[in-house]
């Protein structure tokens, strides 16, 4: 029999922490809840779970700073649950290092299809499978390792935004519709909230500044740009 994978639901409010419980335990999940970030800290220390569902506001400590103290020793996938309906505010919990965020409030049916995508995104097979370098022009995007290079420069990207670059650069030539991204990089297959694509571009953009190959196609996605041809010497006199 296979052990149930354990996610860890970081929620002050334990009305909607149960709520999560409930609708993640249906689904062949065991779970393990917390009310405050100090003991989120320790649970993960004593056990990495296979997921955390972390709440950007918490009595003792935010969301944002526990997402930074996970990310400098682990890997595991994060979901972050947010109150307010801004872009700042994904944005700051993407570039920490959050895989996914969801905005309350939220249809657990949705939830549960977020953790299962962000699990199936991130496991070791997964990844493996992904093939192992891409280059283009300075850039070196190497799925082993997980790395992103621009020249010399290592560029540190977030899960999802180092997922969302492979996937533009692995089908150079074609442009990808932001619901393609979405159930390619999220593994969505239902209507899912586009923006999230397009909160994780402009965070690739901004990270890789002019070695960005990412370019908007107007009313329909995404595409990888030419590569810019190589300078010809300047003839000699």
């Amino acid at each position: 029999m296979t052990t149930p994978q354990t996610v860890l639901v970081v929620e002050d409010e334990t009305s909607i922490a149960s709520f999560v419980a409930l609708y993640l335990k249906n689904a062949g999940y065991a779970v393990k809840a917390v009310g405050t970030g100090g003991a989120a800290l320790n649970a993960i220390a004593a056990e990495v779970p296979a997921l955390i569902i972390l709440d950007l506001n918490l009595p003792d400590m935010d969301g944002l700073e526990i997402c930074r103290r996970v990310r400098k020793g682990s890997d595991v996938p994060i979901l972050m649950l947010t109150a307010r309906d801004e872009d700042v505010d994904k944005i700051i919990g993407l570039e920490v290092g959050a895989d996914d965020y969801l905005t309350k409030p939220f249809n657990p049916r949705e939830l549960v299809a977020r953790v299962k995508s962000v699990l199936r995104r991130s496991s070791p097979d997964r990844r493996r499978d992904e093939g192992e370098e891409i280059r283009h022009g300075d850039l070196v995007i190497n799925a082993g390792r997980r790395e992103v290079m621009v020249g010399d420069e290592e560029i540190q990207l977030a899960p999802k935004e180092f997922d969302l670059l492979w996937e533009l650069l692995d089908h150079r030539g074609l442009v990808l519709t932001r619901d393609q991204l979405l159930e390619r990089v999220w593994g969505y297959t239902f209507a899912g909230d586009t923006r999230t694509v397009d909160v994780h571009v402009r965070q690739v953009r901004r990270k890789l500044g002019d070695a960005s190959p990412i370019v908007t196609v107007w009313g329909v996605g995404y595409k990888v740009s030419p590569e810019r041809a190589a300078q010809a010497p300047a003839a000699s006199t």
